[in-house]
């Protein structure tokens, strides 16, 4: 049986109602391609793209743009070398890239968020899902400590960030994936959910991480763990593909991740 780009993504729209200023859209490639193979990312990178090439795989879903920035505006990249070379070979390859961002965190749950929890192994601990984030009571006794070398561990990452007190016994906790981890979101949460732990992928330095140090030295017992965007959200891309996979057996779909952005030295 035979697909197109448009067969899988009405399959990922199904029932789902997006805003109008959604980013979600074909950014490259027709609609009406037959689909030779689906790679699903977090982002198109350089190394994803070649993923697919090698694969013979002719259709992209990823979460974010593959142009470095949300709504996928190229404009302001014109004549840049490092865009030039990515925009042809994915024209050469004649690859369609989808992007999934808005769809897949209005999944019930999110699917983002729900990938990165089922990683984690924390599925039973969810006491309440929020638009925003998942909150979770942990088994008596968990350090903050003890939770990111768990966190490390089970997400195969080589550091996660840590401000505040990492000795602290942490009762609840919430989880945050993408760039939910800013102060206008975590810092409500922690005062409304009575919170000893923010998980986030990541948010401006100067805001959560700061609050979490002035509360520190005032005494009070909190910590914050920050994994990193994508290292918080390939999880819940991951998931997709298992769940297309088993929705489309007759078409090859892989994961293909990444190996995270930064070094520490």
């Amino acid at each position: 049986m035979e697909f197109t780009v448009q067969d899988i993504v009405l399959h990922l729209t199904d029932n789902i109602e997006l805003p109008e200023n959604t980013v979600d859209q074909l950014i490259t490639g027709s609609l009406a391609q037959r689909v030779t193979g689906i790679i699903i990312a977090f982002m198109p990178t350089q190394h994803v793209i070649e993923q697919a090439i090698k694969h013979g795989a002719n259709l992209i879903i990823a979460h974010e743009s593959p142009f470095y920035n949300h709504h996928s505006h190229t404009d302001w990249l014109a004549s840049d070398p490092v865009y030039e070379h990515k925009g042809k070979m994915i024209d050469d390859a004649s690859i369609s890239i989808y992007r999934c961002h808005d769809i897949i965190h209005r999944f019930q749950p999110d699917g983002i968020t729900e990938g990165l929890i089922r990683a984690l192994g924390w599925s039973s601990y969810v006491e309440q899902r929020l638009p925003e984030a998942d909150v979770l009571s942990f088994p008596e006794g968990s350090t903050a400590q003890a939770i990111a070398h768990h966190v490390k561990s089970s997400l195969g990452i080589d550091y996660v960030r840590v401000a505040g007190n990492a000795e602290i016994v942490c009762r609840r906790a919430a989880v945050l994936v993408g760039f939910r981890g800013n102060g206008h979101v975590t810092i409500p949460l922690i005062q409304n959910e009575q919170l000893d732990l923010i998980i986030a992928g990541e948010g401006f330095e100067w805001e959560t991480p700061e609050y979490i140090r002035d509360a520190v030295q005032q005494g009070k017992s909190q910590a914050l763990i920050m994994m990193g965007h994508a290292e918080s959200e390939a999880p819940g891309m991951k998931l997709l593909a298992d769940r297309l996979a088993e929705r489309f057996p007759e078409l090859s779909v892989r994961f293909v991740g990444e190996k995270p952005v930064y070094t520490v030295i």
